[in-house]
């Protein structure tokens, strides 16, 4: 299948989660959005802190809750969707912070931007733009976090790089992801619906960080993984799918 064409599918596929037309189900988590949510790192009480809309269950991990975030620094979330990330983001940065949400699907993007108006985070904004080249000056941000979402672009050196280009000499990026301890099948990898579902688009995990390092990362760390598998997983890719949370540094 063509790039475009898994492009394509990535953004209709979130499209109609935006829209409320779809959920997305992935094999580890419970039957509820928030258990979804509770699966994969966040607390009740995160929860309660954003827009209820906001909580979408499309992630793998809790990226907020590891980066440290601090008073006053600018932070960029890589493939936003409506917000979540960035509205627990936004408390912790407060109003002298900032935090910009940037998402290829429209409709999320429209979402998060009216659940940022609606509910008065005037520290927020939301972006439409790919990651591979991101509407996002150079060296402006402090922190980039992302949940997720590298696993579904086309070109991960591009979109590492660009991390790279837009953070400050200094900064740091935290990331949850999924990535792979072997080679998938053949099928799966050519499978548009397996791309959508951030499986066909894993990296092998030491390619991963291999590929942060090329794009200028240092001290590129795997802080914690754990087998991404369940009930509703394809038989065949049992033991081959981890979701990893990954630190690196722009050097000053």
């Amino acid at each position: 299948m063509a790039d475009q064409d898994i492009k394509e599918v990535i953004k209709e596929r979130y499209g109609r989660i935006a829209r409320g037309e779809a959920v997305f189900c992935c094999p580890t988590c419970g039957p509820t959005v928030t258990d979804q949510c509770l699966a994969v790192g966040y607390s009740e009480g995160d929860l309660r802190l954003v827009p209820e809309l906001a909580v979408l269950g499309v992630g793998c991990g809790n990226p907020t809750g590891l980066a440290d975030l601090k008073e006053g620094e600018t932070v960029l979330d890589l493939g936003s969707g409506a917000g979540i990330d960035v509205f627990l983001a936004a408390k912790k940065v407060g109003e002298r912070g900032r935090v910009i949400g940037v998402d290829m699907t429209e409709d999320m993007v429209a979402k998060g931007s009216l659940l940022a108006e609606q509910h008065g985070y005037g520290n927020v904004e939301f972006r439409l733009g790919y990651i591979e080249h991101l509407p996002v000056d150079s060296a402006s941000v402090d922190v980039i976090i992302s949940n997720c979402v590298i696993n579904l672009t086309l070109d991960k050196l591009a979109s590492f790089k660009e991390a790279h280009r837009v953070l400050r000499p200094g900064g740091r990026i935290l990331i949850t992801d999924l990535v792979t301890a072997s080679e998938l099948p053949p099928d799966v990898r050519a499978s548009a619906a397996a791309w959508a579902d951030c499986l066909a688009g894993a990296m092998e995990k030491e390619a991963y960080l291999e590929t942060i390092r090329r794009a200028g990362f240092s001290t590129v760390t795997a802080v914690s993984e754990s087998s991404y598998e369940g009930p509703g997983m394809d038989e065949r890719l049992r033991g081959k799918i981890i979701s990893v949370k990954v630190s690196a540094v722009k050097d000053q």
